[in-house]
């Protein structure tokens, strides 16, 4: 089921099967896959190259041996599936029809170290009923606290579409746009940084754009609301070893642990270069990362000068870290799955894995204990990772203050600094799906979409878009995309807005 104000973007006409194209992709993570699905299921000859040993990109997963001999999946972190996500859900059905491998968590808690909370189950799902309620409910907004708000600064926000909004506030920092909003300040903390947080970035280095389109996405523009689901096993297990499969018996070969060093243009088509071979294709949907993106950019002549500069101005999101502990006694039972926070030093979610997660359960019930995931965003500069472990772990004994007696069984951290980083002025210069080399296409979170989609949504919603300008290109028909509605929910909404809103100003 969606929203009935979903939109969709049919996929180009045209024939059946694409007569066995050759195409090779660069990256197995939710782009990659995406493409490759598409691509596959209209009868290209795909290779699909990952360097990693597993697929997911940033929600795969892999094998540890824990201390007690215990066998468990250490992954990047905690990924909430919103129902807005209507391209990765389509995927999904591929393996899973019935949508049995996600499990909905029943609401998205909020805390602030100052001790405002808030939550957003049993709120009304529709525009602007559902803010409505959130606002009268809400113990941290005040009436004498929204007189302060600049409304007609605001009302843009109930009229987001996209490019529009681009052109509109690409220009400010999010923190900026808010502070000139006049939200007040613990809203701006709970409602509005913990969101931005999640692109992996603070907000006075994200563009104020992006931040509005998020608002839209989740809020305002979806009937979808901002409750999610998660996968209710271990992502390899639940999602991609079965696409995997799904792949391999459409003909896609699978290559993991397989780095691509270099594209070239052949006579016909590309040469693409791998350590131990070097294979030809008609095409190459590049869906890698944004560091993978620019070395193979680099090594490669391919398009133009100015495209290939612009990718090499791509930039990363500051470093983030993924602490998991495996504790020797549960958290208490009525700790929620997901825990959104502010204002806990460097910790920005806790999550519970054995509330939802059947692998981390059945180890909590064996051995009595829990299974927790600590997340920093957007680690300050000059913080090392033993620094940031220390803090992280020091304020889940103040979030949940009966871990501080647990002992800990075993840990795992990851460390990355790899996720997209989308700054103010940089949506012009921003790659988008079609490359000004044909045949070429690049998919990912990083590319531009002139869509209202972000994360994992934005991933998958570019490997569809990338499949389908190849397809289009051959004459074959390819794949519908959907979104949630690309202007502001409702004529009255859209009314006051574009009649009474106004641009923000210092």
């Amino acid at each position: 089921m969606r929203d009935r104000k979903a939109v969709r973007v049919p996929g180009p006409t045209g024939r059946a099967s694409c007569d066995g194209k050759r195409v090779v992709v660069v990256g197995g993570g939710i782009a990659g896959l995406a493409a490759a699905t598409v691509l596959a299921e209209r009868g290209a000859h795909v290779v699909l190259c990952e360097r990693e040993d597993h697929l997911g990109g940033r929600v795969g997963g892999w094998e540890t041996v824990l201390a007690d001999g215990s066998r468990a999946t250490m992954t990047r972190g905690f990924h909430a599936f919103f129902r807005q996500y209507y391209n990765l859900r389509s995927l999904l059905r591929r393996v899973d029809p019935t949508g049995d491998a996600l499990t909905a968590m029943p609401d998205y808690p909020l805390w602030h170290a100052g001790g405002h909370r808030e939550g957003f189950a049993g709120l009304p799902r529709t525009a602007p009923w559902n803010a409505l309620g959130f606002l009268l409910r809400s113990p941290t907004f005040r009436p004498r606290d929204l007189t302060s708000v600049d409304v007609r600064a605001a009302l843009p926000l109930l009229d987001v579409s996209v490019p529009r909004a681009y052109d509109e506030l690409d220009a400010l920092d999010a923190a900026d746009y808010l502070r000139r909003i006049r939200f007040p300040e613990a809203a701006h903390a709970l409602a509005f940084e913990v969101f931005s947080r999640s692109f992996f970035a603070h907000p006075s280095r994200m563009s104020a754009a992006e931040l509005a389109a998020m608002f839209h996405i989740y809020f305002l523009g979806s009937n979808e609301g901002l409750l999610f689901d998660v996968a209710a096993d271990p992502f390899p297990h639940a999602l991609w070893d079965p696409l995997a499969r799904y792949l391999t018996g459409r003909g896609v070969t699978v290559r993991t642990g397989t780095p691509v060093r270099r594209v070239s243009r052949a006579s016909r088509g590309f040469t693409v270069e791998l350590d131990d071979d070097a294979p030809t294709a008609d095409a190459v949907v590049l869906a890698a990362d944004v560091n993978g993106l620019r070395a193979l950019v680099e090594d490669s002549d391919l398009a133009t000068p100015e495209w290939r500069a612009d990718v090499k101005a791509l930039d990363t999101a500051p470093p983030f870290l993924v602490s998991r502990y495996w504790l020797d006694r549960p958290v208490r039972r009525d700790r929620p799955g997901f825990l959104g926070t502010s204002g806990y030093d460097l910790l920005d979610n806790v999550t519970v894995l054995d509330a939802y997660e059947h692998e981390a359960r059945a180890w909590a019930a064996r051995t009595g204990g829990a299974v927790v995931e600590l997340h920093g965003y957007s680690l300050p500069d000059g913080v090392t990772e033993q620094e940031a472990r220390a803090r992280l772990l020091a304020q889940l004994h103040e979030v949940y203050p009966e871990t501080r007696s647990a002992r800990v069984v075993d840990e795992r951290h990851e460390l990355r600094a790899d996720c997209p980083l989308f700054p103010p002025g940089g949506w012009p210069t921003r790659p988008t799906v079609r490359t000004p080399e044909p045949g070429l296409v690049l998919a990912g979170d990083l590319v531009r979409v002139d869509l209202p989609v972000a994360l994992m949504e934005r991933a998958a919603t570019t490997g569809f878009a990338a499949a389908n300008h190849l397809l289009s290109d051959w004459g074959v028909a390819g794949t519908d995309l959907w979104t949630v509605p690309t202007a502001g929910r409702g004529p009255v909404l859209r009314t006051l807005a574009r009649r009474f809103g106004r641009a923000p100003v210092a």
